[in-house]
């Protein structure tokens, strides 16, 4: 099936200039529907505009072959016509793990409403997945041709299939039963039966369970698909049936109706609730209303004036709105010779109750559209005039030409809406009421109202990360593609609000797709061409495990991070607390180094390569990284730290606390840069080959080994510079680093006890994520953790990233991610042979250059 990626939701926000609202206004925050001649809204609403009738004719041969009687077929009073819906035969079974031999039990009506609910849900931004209120259904569906013409015609699935099992595929009792199992919705699933106007009796009954606080969200509508579509019906005098396959509602020349196939749902939500969510509102329910005509009406099948009134009149009275204030009615409106004028007659008194003005009230029918959609006539109805008050035009009704003589359009408040109207605005909002009547007697009225204005989104980031998903790859394509074109067609789309809601609105599947825009224009043109470097398709892993690697001293430089701090509120938050926990121990606010003004850039480059410097702001970057990493759903199943960044480490791990892992830095630095200067040497070699060379330089001590063949040496100057001499001499390549003393040499000896007594203070705590410790190369264990002498060896012994790296890498899928400024633990990694090239290391921050 594939995914629909039209509606975009704002972030939360607070409302602007919302007036008029109360408790209880219902929103519709979602909507979808297949008709004929439009497989979704974008193409119904089309259709409505430029005033199309979407009703096909059919030959001889075709309602034959259809399974028509050849004599039916050929009597001069058979109508072949009607609405045809659109791969109504086909259904994305593996989408909602349905086994193919079920689906081809399943009534085709269940079988789109399922998918058109799925899609009114994704079109609300909502994975029922993951939104933690009870969703309802309220829906119904027609009679199940279906299984009269196909399955018990069928010998093999007489002979095959169990009678439970198709009772349970085709009965209308499941139709929303099915759809809470499948999207897993927990809130309350009503089968709803009233005919014509089941569909809109399922709106009320759903905006009724919200005010009662049965559920905090509701899938309301219906579904209607006969079989064979290609068929058509006996025309008959006196009846239902228009006599041509045309809907003429109102008209002089009206006869009857003809019939549709339809499959129809909106999402509704509390109004205050949509507007806190940052829900994208298409239109307010202010009121509803049902009843029944009872017997109080020339027969069973015919319509009330008296029970049709009371319906409006109701309906009116709770919105709490003046019918003068109502500029459209979207009617009933079967073109039948009986029907139309009593739905005025009931229209006009209901009105009149309040006003006495004449012709200023717009009326349509969809019927003369689509044809009557049976049990989503209701629901296709309520859609139709949400998108005109949402598009601010009102849609023809078409085939009128003159007006019924038994209607008097010249003193009632209505006139038929014959082209394509602007919706101008009044002194107060736009509002519109939907009618749907049921053979039968069950009457429902909706008054609906645009959407209140609300305040537009806040700034954002200047780049915005698309992320699309589906599972197959042909899906992933069409929702590309879907989403390029909406983009593309939608000049008020707001990327940013586009981007959270395909993060948090859709459902994560298998088949990935990332893309990086600047904005709605460029997103459009990268999706369309899926411009390289700027989009990336993958397939998940449901294995995947991401370890978070922390850079050592070196990496540091000014400004590191501080487009994060500008723009990310998460970092810049742990930043700052950072800042604050760290003031007393260093004395001045490490803010003013790390992103100092552009005048002191340089200034503030040299004191962050002083080591009572490097180290706090190091670990304060590092530490808010991973922050912002984790808010943004990446979390470590594993850690490992370069040297200092093994503290970070140790803080995410929960070994120590915030407050306590600063104090500790903070220290570690000040000790660190009270001893000696020393140096420190980066050797192409392995551990092995070093150490043989460094039994000519007892000073110097093995400080690092960062690959099988790259380690380091540290110790004073001259000793340092012997062995590089050495080295040179022998085509040994050797690189000196930028570092103000020998770590983890013997020459930190000095300040081992006073840095175990300060450890020992602090409170020690086991490990609750894994990490690697610089000591052994293996797995930190909790007793390593929680000793105060620990962490004296690790200050003084080699750093065995090497080893943790190797590690690391027994997991075959682990992604590892630098969580720190530049790119050197990433190119250390990379070159590693434990990783390989095709394992994905990446880095966080830009290079210094």
């Amino acid at each position: 099936m594939d995914q629909d990626s039209h509606v975009i939701n704002a972030l939360p926000q607070e409302a602007a200039t919302v007036t008029g609202i109360n408790d209880f206004d219902i929103a519709i925050i979602g909507m979808a529907g297949r008709f004929p001649g439009a497989r979704n809204l974008d193409e119904f609403w089309q259709n409505l505009v430029n005033g199309v009738e979407t009703i096909s004719s059919f030959s001889e041969a075709e309602v034959i072959a259809a399974g028509v009687d050849p004599a039916l077929a050929r009597d001069p009073h058979y109508v072949k016509a009607g609405g045809v819906l659109e791969d109504a035969d086909l259904f994305d079974a593996r989408f909602f793990g349905i086994y193919p031999r079920e689906a081809e039990i399943m009534d085709p009506q269940h079988r789109v409403f399922l998918e058109i609910a799925w899609t009114a849900l994704e079109h609300a931004g909502y994975d029922p997945s993951t939104y933690p209120g009870m969703i309802g259904v309220f829906a119904g569906s027609g009679m199940n041709t279906y299984l009269h013409f196909n399955l018990s015609e069928n010998r093999e699935i007489r002979e095959t299939v169990h009678g439970y099992q198709l009772t349970i595929a085709n009965d209308k009792d499941f139709l929303p039963t099915r759809v809470s199992y499948k999207l897993n919705l927990r809130g309350p699933s009503i089968n709803v039966q009233t005919a014509c106007s089941t569909s809109l009796v399922a709106t009320h009954l759903a905006c009724q369970a919200l005010l009662s606080f049965q559920c905090d969200m509701a899938l309301a509508g219906g579904a209607s698909v006969r079989v064979p579509q290609q068929g058509g019906y006996l025309y008959q005098e006196g009846g239902i049936a228009s006599p041509d396959g045309h809907c003429r509602a109102f008209d002089a020349d009206a006869a009857g109706t003809i019939g549709g196939n339809g499959v129809a749902a909106v999402v509704l939500k509390r109004l205050t609730d949509a507007i806190a969510d940052g829900d994208t509102v298409h239109a307010v329910i202010k009121g509803s209303a049902i009843n029944n005509d009872g017997s109080q009406k020339v027969g069973y099948t015919a319509p009330s004036v008296q029970g049709q009134t009371h319906v409006i009149a109701t309906a009116l009275a709770v919105a709490q709105v003046d019918p003068r204030t109502i500029q459209y009615i979207e009617a009933h409106g079967t073109g039948t010779a009986i029907g139309d004028p009593i739905e005025i007659t009931a229209l006009t008194q209901a009105f009149r109750e309040s006003t006495p003005d004449a012709g200023f009230c717009a009326i349509g029918s969809l019927k003369t559209n689509v044809g009557h959609l049976d049990a989503a006539a209701g629901v296709g109805s309520l859609i139709k005039t949400t998108l005109a008050l949402k598009h601010r035009q009102i849609p023809p009704s078409i085939h009128f030409n003159r007006p019924n003589p038994r209607i008097d359009f010249a003193s009632s408040p209505f006139y038929v809406n014959t082209e394509l109207r602007a919706w101008k605005p009044g002194a107060t909002p736009r509002r519109a009421g939907v009618s749907s009547f049921g053979i039968g007697g069950t009457n429902a009225h909706v008054v609906l109202e645009e959407a209140p204005a609300l305040r537009p989104t806040g700034p954002s980031r200047a780049w915005q990360l698309l992320v699309l998903s589906a599972k197959t790859p042909t899906a992933l394509e069409t929702v590309t593609a879907n989403l390029a074109h909406h983009l593309a067609q939608e000049p008020t789309v707001s990327l940013p609000d586009a981007a959270y809601t395909l993060q948090v609105g859709r459902r994560a599947q298998e088949h990935r797709r990332i893309a990086l825009c600047r904005d709605r224009a460029d997103a459009a043109e990268v999706l369309a061409t899926q411009a390289p470097g700027r989009i990336l398709t993958g397939v998940a892993d449901a294995e995947r495990r991401v370890a978070f690697m922390f850079s050592g001293q070196g990496a540091q430089y000014p400004n590191m991070g501080r487009g994060l701090y500008e723009a990310e509120p998460a970092f810049r938050e742990q930043v700052d607390q950072c800042a604050a926990l760290l003031q007393p121990h260093l004395g001045y606010d490490i803010r003013s180094l790390l992103y100092p003004p552009a005048e002191q850039t340089e200034a503030a480059g040299e004191k962050l390569r002083q080591t009572a410097v490097t180290q706090p702001a190091l670990f304060v970057v590092e530490y808010a990284l991973a922050q912002l990493w984790m808010k943004w759903g990446i979390c470590p199943d594993a850690l490992i730290g370069h040297s200092i960044g093994e503290y970070v480490a140790a803080c995410l791990a929960g070994v120590m606390s915030l407050a306590d892992a600063l104090a500790l830095i903070a220290a570690r630095g000040r000790l660190m840069n009270g001893l000696p200067g020393g140096a420190m040497l980066s050797v192409s070699l392995s551990e092995a080959e070093l150490r043989t060379r460094l039994r000519d330089h007892p000073t110097l001590a093995l400080a690092t080994i960062n690959a099988p063949a790259l380690c380091v040496a540290a110790g004073p100057v001259e000793a340092i510079d012997a062995l590089e001499r050495q080295l040179t001499a022998e085509g040994v390549a050797a690189r000196r680093l930028h570092t103000s003393h020998a770590f983890h040499s013997a020459m930190m000896d000095p300040i081992l006890s006073p840095f175990t007594e300060i450890v020992r203070r602090m409170t020690l705590r086991p490990p609750q994520i894994p990490y690697l410790s610089n000591v052994t190369g293996r797995w930190i264990s909790a007793t390593e953790a929680t000793d105060p002498a620990y962490y004296a060896q690790h200050l003084r012994s080699a750093v065995r990233f090497s080893d943790g790296i190797a590690a690391l890498a027994e997991n075959a899928g682990r992604v590892l991610l630098e969580v720190g400024p530049g790119r050197t633990l990433a190119s250390l990694v990379r070159a590693h042979p434990a990783v390989g090239l095709a394992r994905p290391v990446l880095s966080s921050l830009r290079h210094p250059q």
